[in-house]
């Protein structure tokens, strides 16, 4: 099967999955136990961590490992929120992850003002109109690093910097950009996730800065400095490790095959391009053809892609990105989004205008 679903997970690499297998057979300690094995467990942890703080250029010690990103999400924007003295409102966006949108539903029932702003035509943030929602009791800005549904990169330099200048926290969710596009600046909160990147599922990672010192989501928890329960997975955090580490993305073999999708899409298709793009996440709207009918012909023909974020499948709304970008609600329906790897080749696309010329 030719597999354009890569912003939906990624397989192992040969690699991560070896030094998986190998730490489970022989590293089987828990981490948190005093003997010699749960010292070896320890010892390979500490060594992920510090792997991730690098990447992420950040201090090792806000390091705390997650079951996923969609948990990252939701403990980082609630431990922020919760740490903020400044006051019960929050600003984002209505094309945030299912995960960052189920985090702000949990405070809005606490009694905190969501403010969510709408993306531009360019699938970008209005810089200028998230300064303006900026009150006092802002705590918190909770903004994407890339769409996972189009692929726009957001401001976040710009967001942050204004982030800053207020004294309001701010949280953002790499988990589409690790290890493919930097952070050019500090933030108080990041989101990761291992197996976007040839690492296992069931395994992230989230920075927190630890001058902050949030208060425990769960008072009496006792791994991962209180922030989050449960024995580690440790042959996970290792392969994620190994993962982040032979990690390349080349973006110009995405740009590449980005522009021969867009010069071969029959004419009912319409590529959806944002101001800064992430090459490797095509969104499609094909007219008169709804997205799940596109997917399930494609599948036939042999190919994978998605009708959006996993996460949405079950939506009967469309895409959140689509339709905050000013899209009608049957446009959304008629979007599908087909993301690369490393593997993908300009013969599969090919095979895919193919099997979309013969949807009717």
């Amino acid at each position: 099967m030719i597999y354009l679903d890569y912003a939906a997970t990624a397989p192992m690499t040969e690699k991560a999955l070896a030094v998986y297998c190998e730490v489970a057979k022989k590293y089987y300690g828990n981490s948190a136990s005093l003997h010699d094995l749960g010292g070896q467990s320890q010892y390979f942890v500490e060594q992920a961590r510090q792997v991730i703080a690098q990447a992420l250029n950040c201090n090792k010690d806000g390091i705390i490992f997650t079951g996923s990103g969609t948990e990252g999400n939701i403990i980082a924007i609630l431990s922020l929120a919760l740490a903020s003295s400044k006051g019960k409102h929050i600003i984002s966006s209505q094309a945030e992850h299912t995960s960052v949108h189920a985090a702000l539903n949990t405070l809005e029932k606490m009694g905190y003002r969501v403010t969510k702003l709408a993306l531009q035509q360019d699938g970008c943030i209005d810089v200028e109109q998230l300064r303006a929602a900026i009150c006092e009791e802002t705590a918190l800005i909770a903004i994407q690093h890339v769409n996972s549904e189009i692929g726009a990169i957001q401001p976040i330099e710009q967001i942050a910097h204004i982030a800053k200048t207020h004294d309001i926290f701010m949280h953002v969710d790499c988990v589409q950009s690790f290890c493919k596009l930097p952070l050019q600046i500090q933030v108080d909160a990041i989101t990761v996730s291992a197996h976007k990147i040839g690492g296992p599922k069931g395994c992230g990672a989230i920075y927190i800065n630890p001058k902050l010192g949030v208060p425990p989501l769960a008072p009496g928890v006792t791994h991962e400095k209180g922030l989050r329960g449960g024995t580690l997975d440790t042959p996970a955090i290792v392969a994620f490790a190994t993962a982040v580490e032979e990690y390349h993305y080349e973006r110009g073999h995405y740009e590449k095959l980005r522009q021969y999708l867009k010069e071969s899409l029959p004419e009912s298709c319409e590529l959806i391009e944002s101001k800064e793009q992430l090459p490797n996440i095509c969104g499609v709207i094909m007219e008169k053809v709804e997205g799940q009918y596109v997917l399930l012909k494609l599948n036939e023909a042999g190919i994978a892609i998605s009708t959006g974020s996993a996460c949405d499948i079950h939506s009967d709304s469309g895409t959140k990105a689509i339709l905050s970008m000013g899209y009608s609600i049957t446009a959304a329906r008629q979007f599908f989004r087909m993301s690369f790897g490393e593997s993908t080749s300009i013969e599969s696309l090919t095979k895919v205008r193919q099997a979309l010329l013969l949807i009717k």
